[in-house]
Formats: structure tokens, sequence, C-alpha cells
């Protein structure tokens, strides 16, 4: 339902704008601008689809694999008492663990290609025990908004494109970003928490909480060692050591099963095929309403009317610049990598606004894209306090993001 009152607001914010813009300053071309964004972001939302299309066949089918090996259940005794206080409903062993720890792990790893598909699946198999099938579960909204804040403890892309235009550092944002994605997270999980009343101070979640944290303390440590234009380097290789390893080891763990792993990878990889075919309505709908938001101009206007408010309070305004890619993140992953980039070549890649644009960007996830993708595959069309909760721990990244930026780079 939320969805439903987002999409609405930015058709009719838009329409508004341009007519004002039309009747008031004789801008005849904004109505065209606003139509044309509408089929070329139509056109977009079916590129992306179309390219996930590959990567979810593929992925669905190694998740079948490794699913019909048992990783399900050596997943399970290495985070299973931590799961099932996070997800009370879906019991010990759930065929949903699986994935979701994948995606997990992908998405800490910047592995993007790779948690969607594993994320979708989790979404499925979720949804299989879900009593109420037009409507967001417990479990779901969690897992959504865990993915949605966006936890990344190795920002490759980000350091790439710094280092492109650049950068002296280029890995100089290593540390702001994971202080601020973390903080992101873990409001994400204490807003979902307070939503559904799930203990935190809980033992087993505390002592899984504190192991997280002193894991990201020893990373930041061990980057810090290192020589600054090796990080991006160990973040490469170790991503795709990661993700490939997942492959052979799903392959192993068929083998040692006696199964038919290549029937198995076909028997998944067709159920990717049918999610991925899905999603393309729910992806189209989400842009064109972003599409014709960005291309009113409205965006310009909500950034020109923050500065002023934030200068008439006396606050320093320095980090406006980077707030469009802030706004944008939440809507298209596209869009406010565009910003960033933007941001970096109109102030310079380190400056502060250049810098704090990719502690932003890299500090959440595109809420409003997962939401489409995710609840879109499984047909879900009540979200609860999904978006909601996503948005807390958005914002909360945000704020994170400006304050660690003023104390490393200001």
């Amino acid at each position: 339902m939320a969805l439903n009152y987002i999409w609405i607001f930015f058709f009719l914010i838009a329409f508004v704008i341009g007519l004002v813009k039309m009747i008031f300053f004789g801008n005849l071309d904004v109505f065209p601008d606003m139509v044309n964004s509408t089929f070329e972001m139509a056109k977009t939302g079916f590129e992306i689809s179309l390219g996930l299309t590959g990567i979810l066949t593929l992925w669905t089918g190694i998740m079948n694999i490794g699913e019909k090996g048992g990783i399900v259940k050596i997943i399970s005794r290495l985070i299973g008492p931590f799961f099932n206080k996070l997800f009370p409903e879906l019991g010990k062993n759930h065929p949903a663990y699986g994935p979701m720890m994948m995606n997990f792990a992908a998405n800490m790893l910047g592995l993007d290609n790779a948690a969607t598909p594993m994320g979708l699946q989790a979404m499925n198999e979720m949804q299989k025990s879900n009593p109420s099938k037009d409507s967001a579960s417990n479990a779901q909204i969690m897992f959504l908004v865990l993915n949605a804040s966006g936890l990344t403890i190795i920002p490759i892309t980000i350091m790439v494109y710094r280092a492109q235009l650049g950068a002296v550092d280029p890995s100089d944002v290593f540390i702001p970003l994971l202080l601020s994605t973390f903080a992101s997270s873990l409001t994400g999980l204490i807003a979902v928490s307070i939503y559904q009343r799930i203990n935190l101070w809980d033992r087993t979640i505390i002592a899984y909480l504190s192991g997280m944290s002193l894991f990201i303390a020893g990373l930041i440590y061990w980057t810090h060692t290192l020589p600054q234009e090796s990080i991006a380097i160990y973040s490469k290789v170790v991503s795709n050591v990661f993700l490939f390893s997942i492959i052979i080891a799903f392959l192993l763990l068929g083998i040692r099963k006696k199964i038919n792993v290549y029937e198995a990878f076909i028997d998944g990889a067709k159920e990717g095929f049918t999610t991925a075919v899905k999603i393309i309505p729910y992806l189209v709908a989400i842009l064109v309403a972003i599409g014709v938001f960005r291309a009113s101009g409205a965006m310009n206007y909500m950034i020109s009317g923050i500065k002023w408010s934030v200068e008439m309070a006396g606050i320093n305004s320095d980090f406006v610049g980077a707030l469009p890619t802030a706004i944008m993140k939440p809507l298209s992953g596209s869009g406010s990598r565009g910003m960033m980039i933007d941001a970096m070549k109109t102030f310079g890649a380190d400056s502060f606004v250049g810098r704090l644009s990719c502690v932003v960007q890299g500090g959440a996830d595109t809420t409003f894209f997962i939401l489409a993708v995710y609840f879109g595959a499984v047909g879900i069309k009540k979200t609860r306090h999904a978006l909601a909760c996503a948005l807390i721990a958005d914002f909360a990244g945000l704020i994170a993001a400006i304050f660690i930026g003023y104390m490393f780079f200001h």
C-alpha cells in the first residue's frame, strides 16, 4: 500500500510542477520531457529485467544444486540460532536460510549481480510458508529491510570510480563508508524489531551482533595496515574468489549427495527465468515514476529548498551538494551512481562533496527498487511496515554519513 501512495505522489508532484513551469514560466518542453522520460524509463526497466534474466537463471540453478546438496543444513548450524531469533516464524532449518545467507554475504562483498538472484530465491522460499500470499510476512520484511540497508564491507565499484576520476587515494572513503552502512543496517534491524516486538536484548542476538561488530572493527584495522593502493586489489580478488568458491562448493556438495547436478541446475534455472519475467511490470512501474519525478525538475527544487532551510538555520551547508546522490539512492541505483559521478566531476573526486557522495552511495541500497523487485517477484501487494523501516534505515545511514564525512574530510 505504501508503494501505491509513493507512486501516485511522484506523478502528481511532477504534473503540478509541469503546469507551473508551462503556465507561469512559458516552459513548453517540460511535458514533452516528462513523456519522453516515461518511454525511456520503461525501456530501461525492461532492459534491466532482461539483463537480470540470465543472471537470475544461472544463480537460481546454482542455488538449487546447493539446496539439494545440503547447504541449508550447513548454514543453519552456523547462523541458525541468530536467524531463529530474527525470523521466529520460519523455525529451524528453513529452506530460505541458505539463499538468505548467500545474499547477505554477496552484498557485503559488493557482488550485486549474485546478491539479487539469491535474495529472490530467499523470498520465494519464504513465500511458500507465508499464510497471506498478497501480504508481506514478518520474515520477508525483516529480510528485505536488512537487504535494503545495504551492508557492504568491500565497496570495490566506488573505489574504481574514484580512481578513474583522479582521486589521489581512491580508498580513503573505505572506513567512513563502512561505518555509515553499519549504522544503516543496525538501525534497520532495530526498527523492524520494534515493529515485530523482537527482543534485541536476547543473549543470542547480542552475541552475534557483538561478533559482527568485532569482525568489522578487525577488518577496518586490517585494511588500515595495507598500502592504500593494495586495498582495491585485495577487495577485487577476495570478492571473485569467494563467488567462484560458492559455485565449486555447491557442485561438490551435489556430487557428495549423488544427485544429478545438471538436472538440478536446469530445474532451478527454469524457476529463475519465470521469476525474472514476473519482475518486469513492477520494475517498469517504479522506474517510470522516478523518471517523471526527475524530468519535472522536482529533484532540483527539493535540493534548493533543503539548502535554503539549512543556511537559514545557521548550519554549514557544504553537505547539501551530496544530497542528490542521497535522494536518488533509494530510488535508482544507476541514478544515484550518476549523481555520485557528477558530484566528483563537478566538485572534484577529493573534494568534501565528492568524498561524501561516495560515502552516501555506499551507505544504503536502492530501497524502492528492492521493494518493487523482491515483493513483485512473489506477488506481494501489501508491504506493511517494510517501506517505513527501510526508509528509517536509509535516513540513519545518511545522517551517519554526513557526521562521519565532516569528521574525516571537512
